[in-house]
């Protein structure tokens, strides 16, 4: 492969990337500092782990997966589903999943612990994109599979399907009680499933029927109820219930206008629980203000555009659902982190993209940005 070839990507993707990953960094390596001497008798223990665990081995999904032809994705997508999907099954298996806060998402590989969920969102996005460019693949005849893609007389092998697949998926996550990492990938999948051409009503129907499965997940859940109340203003409980948003809010509300300076926030002293994780755009704020802020939602914005950049010149369906799919995924995901954040979300336990502690989401974002920039490469 020539280095012409090589070098020919959107530098402005990898660019927003690697910025937020590197103000990831620079914020945890503050925020974790007591807890990992708490914890490990050192104050590097966590950020190490996060390089070690997290990003080095994201890079290397990511380069892996820029250099492969992008044929190979399609042609295994199913079989990455498949495997996610058994994995998102064993986490229930006693011994082998992990339960933390009362959820089982990860499972225990000895080594290191995995977090299906995460990697679900990449393949998810992978299969949905492979069937969409392609359904008639699954229709079987060789007449129908010369028709055109995506007629309403195809419905069934479009629209059913997805049902069927996002009713799995479902009944996973919310037996994982991880229902916000549920609306990032249904999200993810509508955005596809419109921009695959698809009829109207039957876009809208899936919107209908998300929003009923929504409300009724929270309405059968005392916990996500109460959280609803909370940030509805509801429930005034500033020192019990709505403990976590007001500390939330005084750390974010700190920063002013330029921060009050890296390592010096004062809410990662216990005041706020998961700050390097869920939380930690709180601490971010806090240290680096409201300038800090607009440049992590810059970044966000310039990753989101130059994606639909690539997702309009390509040429390849696949590449142009992949495209819109994964931005679709981290833009949605931040929007909630954030939105949690600052008290317009009711707060959920999904971690803020390129940016919060935690080895599988880091490992499942990198390789999607591998394989946006193998489509802008080939764009």
């Amino acid at each position: 492969m020539k280095l012409n070839k090589i070098l020919k990507f959107d530098y402005f993707i990898a660019g927003s990337t690697a910025g937020m990953l590197f103000l990831g960094i620079l914020i945890l390596s503050g925020v974790s500092a007591l807890t990992s001497q708490q914890n490990f008798g050192n104050t590097t223990y966590y950020l190490f782990h996060q390089l070690i665990a997290g990003i080095i081995p994201g890079v290397i999904a990511g380069i892996t997966c820029y250099f492969l032809p992008i044929k190979n994705f399609k042609k295994w997508a199913w079989v990455a589903i498949l495997i996610n999907l058994l994995l998102m099954i064993l986490v229930f298996i006693p011994g082998l999943g992990v339960v933390a806060g009362g959820a089982p998402r990860w499972i225990n590989l000895k080594f290191f612990t995995l977090q299906p969920s995460e990697i679900l969102k990449l393949t998810f996005i992978l299969y949905i994109a492979t069937w969409l460019s392609n359904p008639a693949r699954s229709i079987g005849s060789k007449e129908k599979k010369e028709k055109t893609m995506l007629k309403e007389e195809n419905f069934k092998y479009t629209f059913v399907p997805f049902l069927i697949i996002a009713a799995v998926i479902t009944f996973l996550l919310a037996k994982q009680s991880d229902v916000s990492t549920l609306g990032v990938i249904i999200a993810s999948g509508l955005a596809m499933y419109f921009c695959s051409n698809t009829p109207i009503w039957q876009n809208v129907l899936i919107v209908l029927i998300g929003l009923a499965s929504g409300t009724a997940l929270v309405a059968t859940s005392s916990y996500r109820m109460m959280r609803l109340k909370i940030m509805l203003g509801l429930i005034k409980d500033p020192m019990g219930l709505g403990y976590q948003i007001k500390q939330i809010l005084i750390g974010i509300g700190s920063g002013g206008i330029v921060g009050i300076g890296l390592g010096m926030s004062n809410q990662k002293f216990g005041f706020i629980p998961q700050t390097m994780s869920d939380s930690i755009f709180a601490i971010y704020s806090e240290e680096t203000g409201f300038l800090g802020g607009l440049l992590l939602i810059f970044l966000l914005m310039l990753f989101l555009y130059r994606s639909l950049s690539i997702a309009k010149k390509t040429k390849d369906m696949f590449s142009k659902l992949f495209a819109v799919g994964f931005s679709s995924w981290i833009c949605i995901q931040a929007f909630i982190n954030i939105g949690a954040m600052i008290g317009i979300i009711p707060l959920t336990g999904i971690p803020l993209p390129f940016f919060s502690y935690g080895g599988s989401h880091i490992i499942a974002e990198l390789a999607g940005v591998g394989i946006l920039l193998n489509i802008s490469r080939n764009t």
